[in-house]
Order: C-alpha cells, then sequence, then structure tokens
C-alpha cells in the first residue's frame, strides 16, 4: 500500500493525499470492521437502498485512472459513484444494498393503492430518507403508490422491478402533465432527474411495458373470440347409479345421466336473464315402480334425452331494497323466495339433497310445472326483515279454457323472512291455490298419491286450497346447522261439498365442509305431503304417516367434480303401513363447469 501511495505522490497531488487520508482511516479500523463481508459489484446498476444506515467500506483503487472522488462525512457515505472495475469492493454489513443476481427473485407484492399525501404513509418519519423524497414526489406530482394499509415500506429493499414500476407510474404523470398543461409544472431539474433514472432503468421499464402489452394482446383475443359480451355458460352434467329395494318392488339397478347447460346473461350488470337447456334419460326416477312420488330424485327430468327449455327467467332490481323475477318458463316459487334451507336446496340441481323432499319445505311446489308462468319479489323491509310474494299460473301461455293467467290453475304465496342473528332465520309462509278440475293440484313429484289431487268427487273436482308453512334455519356453527319445516293444507272440492287436510314436516341435521372444504353431510327425517283426513272417506283410504328417512354424503374431488352416495328409506308409504319398507340406494357424480 505504502508504495502505492508514493506511485500516486509521484502523478497527481490530490490523490495522493486522498490515498493517505484512506490509509489512516484503515490502518485505524477496528477488529469487528475487519471481519464485516464484502461484496463484489459486478455491474455498476447496483443501486443501494436506505443511506441513513452508516456505511462501512474499503476501496481498492487499482488504477489512479478509473479513480473516482468520494466524499467522507463521519464516516458515512452521503454521495458516491462507483466504477465498473470489478476489484471494487463494498461493506454491506450494516446496508440494504440488493445484489443484482437477486433482482429477478422478485416476490410477488401486496396490491398498490393510491394515496396522495405523505402524511398517509404512517411508517415514513420526518427523519427518514425516504420523507424527502416521498414529499417531493407525492405532494408535487401524485404518481408514486403506497400499500392498502397505508404504509410505504421505506425501511426494506425495493427490488429493480419494483423501483422500476413507481417510476414508470411517475413517468406516465408527468407526461400527462406535460400533455395538458399549459404552464411549466414539470421543472427542468425534476426532467433530468426523471431522463437519467429512465436510461438507469431502460431495461426493467421495457420488461415491464412488454408485460402489458402482452397482456392487453390475450385481453383483445380473449374477447374476440369468447362466445358473447353479456352472456357466461354454466353446466352441470350427473352420472347416476341406483336401485330400489323391497318386498312390493321390481326394480332394477340403472345407470342413467342428466345434463344442464344454463345461459346467464345480464344487459345492466346487476340483472340476469337465465336459459337452461336440459337433457337426461333418469325419468322420474322410480315413481312407476314404487307407485308414489315418495323418495323421487331431485334432479331426475327427462326420459328419453330429448332436449328442452324448461327454465327462463329474468331477475332484476328496483331500487336498492326490492328484486324481481319474472318467469316465462318452470316458473316455482322457491326461485324469487328464501327456502331456508341452504346447500341442500340447489333449484334441481345435482349437488344438494339426493331426494325432492329433502330439497325444501313441499309447500314451495305448489303450482310448479315447466308449463308454469309468473312473477315473484324479494323485498327488503328492514335488515332483519324480509317480505316475499308471487303469482304462478301453471297453464299461464295457454288460451285455451280453464288455462291462461286467471282461469286455470294458479297458486299466490306471500311470505315473511326474519333474521334476529345472522346464524338464525325463521319463515312464515301463507299460499292460496285453485285447480279448476284437470288434476293439476299437485305437491312438485314428492308427498302420497291421497296427498296430489286424487281425491274422490265427480270429473269436476275444483280445488280450492289454503296452505300454511313454517321453516326454520339455525346454524350452531359453520360446520353444523339444524333445519326445519312443517305445512298444513286446507283443501275444498267438489264445491264444498268435500274437504281435507294434507301435512307434511322434516328435521335435518346439515355437516358442511364435512371431512374436507366443499363436503356436505346431512341427515333428514321426516314427513312427506300426506293426507291426514279425506271427507268423504274412500274405501280405500289409510291415512297412516308416511316416513323418510334420508342420509347423504356429497365428497368434492375438486372445485369441478364431487361423488354423492346417498340412501333413503320409505317407512309406510302411500301412507299405508301394510305396505312393504321401500330402500333407495345412489351413487351419483356430478360435474359442474
Amino acid at each position: 500500500m505504502i508504495q502505492n501511495i508514493f506511485k500516486l505522490s509521484e502523478s497527481n497531488s490530490a490523490l495522493f493525499g486522498t490515498a493517505l487520508v484512506m490509509t489512516v482511516i484503515a490502518l485505524g479500523l477496528k477488529a469487528e470492521t475487519a471481519k464485516a463481508e464484502f461484496v463484489e459489484f459486478e455491474d455498476s446498476s447496483q443501486i443501494t437502498q436506505n443511506l441513513d444506515n452508516p456505511i462501512n467500506f474499503q476501496l481498492q483503487i487499482q488504477d489512479a485512472s478509473q479513480a473516482t472522488t468520494t466524499k467522507l462525512a463521519d464516516s458515512q457515505v452521503s454521495q458516491h459513484d462507483i466504477t465498473s472495475n470489478p476489484k471494487n469492493k463494498l461493506n454491506l454489513s450494516n446496508s440494504n444494498i440488493l445484489p443484482v443476481e437477486k433482482l429477478a427473485q422478485a416476490e410477488k407484492k401486496p396490491a398498490k393503492s393510491q394515496v396522495t399525501s405523505v402524511s398517509q404513509l404512517s411508517d415514513v418519519q420526518p427523519t427518514d430518507w425516504a420523507f424527502a423524497a416521498l414529499q417531493s414526489l407525492v405532494e408535487r406530482y401524485g404518481c408514486i403508490a403506497g400499500y392498502p394499509n397505508g404504509t410505504y415500506r421505506g425501511n426494506r429493499a425495493l427490488t429493480r422491478y419494483e423501483f422500476a414500476a413507481g417510476l414508470n407510474a411517475c413517468l406516465d404523470r408527468v407526461n400527462e402533465l406535460i400533455a395538458t398543461a399549459t404552464a411549466d409544472i414539470v421543472s427542468r431539474e425534476d426532467l433530468a432527474t426523471l431522463q437519467r433514472l429512465q436510461e438507469e432503468f431502460a431495461a426493467e421499464l421495457a420488461t415491464l411495458r412488454g408485460r402489458v402489452d402482452a397482456l392487453e394482446a390475450r385481453t383483445a383475443e380473449l374477447e374476440a373470440n369468447q362466445f358473447s359480451t353479456t352472456t357466461k355458460l354454466q353446466g352441470e352434467a350427473a352420472f347416476t347409479l341406483a336401485g330400489a329395494d323391497g318386498d312390493d318392488v321390481d326394480a332394477e339397478i340403472v345407470f342413467n345421466e342428466r345434463i344442464r347447460l344454463q345461459l346467464v346473461s345480464s344487459f345492466t350488470g346487476k340483472d340476469k336473464l337465465f336459459t337452461r337447456l336440459t337433457t337426461g334419460n333418469i325419468g322420474n326416477s322410480f315413481v312407476d315402480e314404487i307407485g308414489t312420488n315418495e323418495g323421487r330424485f331431485a334432479f331426475d327430468g327427462p326420459g328419453t334425452n330429448d332436449l328442452v327449455i324448461d327454465r327462463l327467467h329474468y331477475v332484476f332490481p328496483v331500487g336498492d331494497k326490492l328484486k324481481v323475477t319474472a318467469m316465462a318458463s318452470l316458473g316455482a316459487h322457491h326461485f324469487y323466495a328464501d327456502v331456508l334451507n341452504s346447500g341442500l336446496n340447489t333449484g334441481g340441481g345435482a349437488t344438494g339433497a339426493m331426494s325432492r323432499f329433502a330439497e325444501r319445505n313441499p309447500i314451495y311446489r305448489l303450482g310448479i310445472a315447466r308449463s308454469t308462468t309468473g312473477i315473484g319479489f324479494s323485498y327488503k323491509l328492514a335488515d332483519a326483515i324480509k317480505i316475499e310474494g308471487g303469482y304462478l299460473a301453471k297453464n299461464g301461455s295457454d288460451p285455451d279454457q280453464k288455462a291462461g293467467l286467471f282461469n286455470g290453475n294458479y297458486s299466490a304465496m306471500g311470505q315473511l323472512v326474519f333474521q334476529p342473528i345472522k346464524r338464525f332465520k325463521l319463515g312464515l309462509t301463507y299460499i292460496n291455490g285453485y285447480d279448476p278440475g284437470d288434476g293439476t293440484f299437485a305437491f312438485g313429484g314428492t308427498g302420497t298419491n291421497f296427498a296430489n289431487g286424487l281425491l274422490p268427487g265427480t270429473e269436476e273436482r275444483r280445488i280450492n286450497s289454503n296452505s300454511y308453512g313454517v321453516q326454520a334455519q339455525l346454524d350452531l356453527s359453520s360446520k353444523f346447522s339444524i333445519r326445519g319445516w312443517g305445512s298444513y293444507t286446507d283443501v275444498d272440492f267438489n264445491g264444498g261439498s268435500g274437504d281435507a287436510e294434507i301435512w307434511n314436516y322434516a328435521l335435518a341435521l346439515v355437516f358442511p365442509d364435512l371431512g374436507k372444504k366443499g363436503g356436505l353431510g346431512a341427515i333428514i327425517a321426516g314427513a312427506e305431503p300426506y293426507a291426514g283426513d279425506i271427507s268423504p272417506r274412500p274405501a280405500n283410504f289409510e291415512n297412516d304417516t308416511p316416513l323418510h328417512i334420508e342420509a347423504m354424503y356429497r365428497y368434492p374431488i375438486n372445485d369441478n367434480i364431487s361423488i354423492t352416495p346417498g340412501v333413503i328409506w320409505l317407512k309406510s308409504p302411500n301412507q299405508n303401513e301394510d305396505n312393504e319398507d321401500v330402500f333407495i340406494g345412489a351413487l351419483r357424480t356430478t360435474f359442474t363447469f
């Protein structure tokens, strides 16, 4: 080192003085300083952060012609320029300098939100080195973004790409000001600084802009090739292996399918038009073999793989509290009303309950048919109260006699839903119905034969009905829920010369996320709609209580495939205890897309 100093004294006295001072400092370093780690600079584009921390260094000058003047103030670097000489070394033990080889390993950062004042950046103090820079950039040009919690994180290193992103924002902001301003808002000094930064981070800026261009190109391609800008496709396919057994049942094991393709369109962003196509060969489950609608699958339907439009609804809001549902095909009360059985009720889908009865209180099925048209609404009266109502006409599109909107079968519903706390809901329901005598009074494929319009009398058996229902849902935790319902229907027929009463009730224990997130277990027990009394009483009438006990478990293979085994036990089917018990088993595989 002494020899190098003498060589410097011969060539340049100024450099000789500088080298002499550095030699004295180096000789006076403490032992712990000598143990400091050194990182060799291979690229002059390396940047330093947090220069308010002391940076102890040792600079080895190999050639006087490459020497660079460095100011020293209290053994801290306040300003420096490092040449690209590979022998230059800098002590990083007390600094946050980020080496070039680590810049490419930038981790994904939280989303940023714009701030407009330094006071919003809670972790930047007036004494911090970042404060002056933020004050200059944010308050003068408003181009730097902080994190959502209002912090700038000036106490950690920024990757070159993070820095380039902030620089790019400032460049865009300054260009915007220049393009729109009528005066010189941006100073020459700031322009010079931005130009220098732009040259320094040219590679990173080019990479960022290239990624943006690629993303815009991909977005444009998707928009050009998408099915519709207003419509989304929702699909569901169900494969079912099922069988029914009992002493009075003659049924084989079957494998069948049901497919739904639903188009959901929106024209305002708040409305929805539902157009659903359905096909399948599942038919009416085992109704023909058992002789009753009890135990019928929730997801059955077409039996010959004919493609039908079985839902055409338009849902739209009126203000902030009212939602209206217009139904041109497959009108039903559960489409607009809360049935208080979340998870199990899927509107005849293949991801919920195994049977129609377990989906919801059968009172909501009064008036349902593919030919049904109608309208419904849900109005939020208060935070804890909803009022819901609707009108359905089973043959509303048919202009014949005993049909149409007002001269055929109709079902008018009103409902109050109370939710005093988040985990508890209670619904009170009333439905007034009329059947002109064409045998269309029914509980939508649930219940015994006597409960579904097979009442004694003449051919003109006009039916007036008044139904009252109550249902509740109590979520004791996120993984255990208790639901229950009951309903009573008072029926007058044959001009008041006959009457009947129809009952149904159930209790359900539901286990969301059972075994796995997205799983669903349930046990449902109750009585499907049955006639408790009929007057005049037919000769073959029995009013034994028909029990329905169901257990099912939906296991999600992934987000799009689930397997659901289930079993249904029917005791005293068709409300006759002399009938042998029936057992229905199924293994359902559902694909959603």
